[in-house]
């Protein structure tokens, strides 16, 4: 398990959340701007340091007196901005994270080459990568410093429509094929269901509701059928639909969201 407790000011913000989850899966984190997503995240990896505690795997990182350094906790973290080492082509940034952790070019090097499809590009220089590539080669050097918990920042946030597709796949089977516990930033409702196994819905500082999603999107045939549903209709009504045939009221409003966010044709 995972389990925080933090409360505390920065500034005029006021952050007082509660949380305990698996230590598996991706747990997302979602909400509005400024309703304390990163700020939650940031204190996970130590990278903000409010008064609370923190046990990851039955492990203390923070309580009371005692405050594991960032550098300790063993975290990979995945930002916005992929914040690549420009001097070193793909393949010297992904084994930068691999020798952090003592490792070398081995089978786990191997596995996240090929999951997140990077073999083209391990000869490639930094400065030649679109925006989607470049946030690939990111999520592979945060897996490869052997994490115990990989912290991942709204990773698709700075990319345009394009590019966004090219990467959302990949960011998908990742969140499959976890071998670690994720936690997901974001505020949108469509990464949201496709991504998460569970949700922290966060609100002013607070986690105001906790959701369980896995399973929760429809698939391709049941997505088009919603789809035509909602045209026929209303959004109203479908979601009171969803919530007749046993969906939470708040998975019902995300699925409603998320097939007016992405069309009729997803």
């Amino acid at each position: 398990m995972i389990e925080a407790r933090f409360q505390g000011r920065l500034g005029g913000f006021t952050l007082d959340v509660s949380l305990s989850t698996p230590a598996s899966g991706v747990t997302v984190l979602f909400g509005p701007s400024g309703s304390g997503k990163t700020t939650l995240l940031r204190c996970l990896a130590g990278l903000t340091r409010l008064p609370g505690r923190l046990s990851v795997m039955g492990e203390t990182w923070q309580d009371g007196a005692v405050f594991m350094p960032p550098h300790r906790r063993r975290i990979g973290y995945v930002f916005q901005d992929a914040a690549l080492f420009e001097h070193l082509n793909v393949g010297g940034n992904l084994l930068y994270g691999r020798r952090r952790a003592g490792l070398g070019m081995d089978a786990e090097f191997d596995r996240v080459v090929a999951l997140l499809g990077l073999e083209p590009l391990l000869a490639r220089g930094v400065a030649k990568l679109s925006g989607g590539e470049r946030q690939r080669v990111a999520i592979g050097r945060a897996l490869l410093s052997d994490p115990r918990l990989l912290l991942m920042d709204e990773p698709l946030a700075s990319l345009d429509a394009d590019r966004k597709a090219e990467v959302a796949p990949y960011v998908e089977a990742l969140s499959r094929d976890a071998r670690i516990p994720i936690f997901y930033v974001t505020h949108d409702v469509t990464e949201a269901a496709r991504l998460g196994d569970r949700m922290l819905l966060m609100r002013e500082g607070r986690i105001v509701e906790t959701v369980a999603l896995r399973g929760a999107a429809p698939d391709a045939d049941a997505r088009a059928w919603l789809a035509r549903r909602l045209a026929q209709v209303g959004g109203d009504e479908l979601a009171a639909e969803l919530v007749l045939s046993g969906a939470s009221p708040t998975v019902a409003r995300l699925a409603v969201e998320a097939l007016r966010s992405s069309g009729p044709e997803a």
